[in-house]
């Protein structure tokens, strides 16, 4: 019966968690916030007799656009962002300094008629530099639920898509807050306006895999490895 030795398991004991990290993943997580905010208790029944009743629009006439709970509207994705920093320091300083030979009773001082004069000089200099950009770049249209309406009449809108294609699937999520004033004639609104929004666009299947590096890769090139 083969022994492994302490090294070995050492190193296996080492890669396990990665490679039990990189085999279950996790799906996105939609925001909890509105998610609580969703399941709160729902306001009074409205009362007949009224032209105007609690819970209600108030509108006599409107567009037909997304304004109550279970109504569809259509997001408009136009998210683009760049963000760049950068970074310079220089410094220099240098210092010289010449003591002559003192005099003693007119003559000057020596040792072995060398004359006792010396000179200091240093020079110090300093520079780094550093920069960082990041940049991206999302377009397309997700149509979302209104889930709650709140009492300033805020729409709060939650929805998702999936998309398979051959041997992948896309998956793009939204939710946040959006204002019946900026919801267009055609019930749709750019992403620009949802408030507190939480886009989620990420990717399973073949062609996700081959983006990312092996279990063995990530462990050699994760905080982990001590070299």
């Amino acid at each position: 019966m083969k022994t492994i030795s302490p090294r070995m398991l050492l190193l296996i004991l080492m890669v396990l968690p990665v490679f039990l990290s990189g085999c279950v993943s996790s799906p996105p997580r939609p925001n909890q916030a509105l998610i609580a905010m969703a399941n709160l208790p729902p306001p009074a029944a409205p009362t007949d007799g009224s032209i105007w009743r609690p819970g209600g629009s108030g509108d006599l006439i409107a567009d037909p656009k997304a304004r109550r709970v279970g109504d569809i509207l259509t997001i408009v994705l136009q998210e683009s962002m760049q963000a760049s920093k950068k970074s310079s320091t220089t410094t220099s300083k240098k210092d010289s300094t010449n003591l002559k030979a003192p005099l003693i009773l007119g003559t000057t001082a020596s040792y072995r008629s060398n004359p006792l004069a010396t000179s200091l000089s240093s020079d110090n200099s300093f520079k780094g530099a550093g920069s960082s950009s990041q940049s991206n770049q999302l377009s397309g249209e997700i149509t979302v639920v209104v889930v709650r309406r709140l009492p300033n009449g805020v729409l709060m809108v939650r929805g998702q898509k999936w998309l398979t294609i051959n041997q992948g699937r896309e998956l793009v999520r939204l939710s946040g807050l959006v204002r019946p004033q900026d919801i267009g004639p055609d019930n749709t609104v750019s992403s620009n306006r949802v408030a507190d929004a939480q886009i989620v666009y990420t990717g399973r299947g073949v062609l996700a895999s081959a983006n990312e590096p092996g279990w063995l890769g990530r462990f050699f090139n994760s905080k982990w490895w001590p070299f």
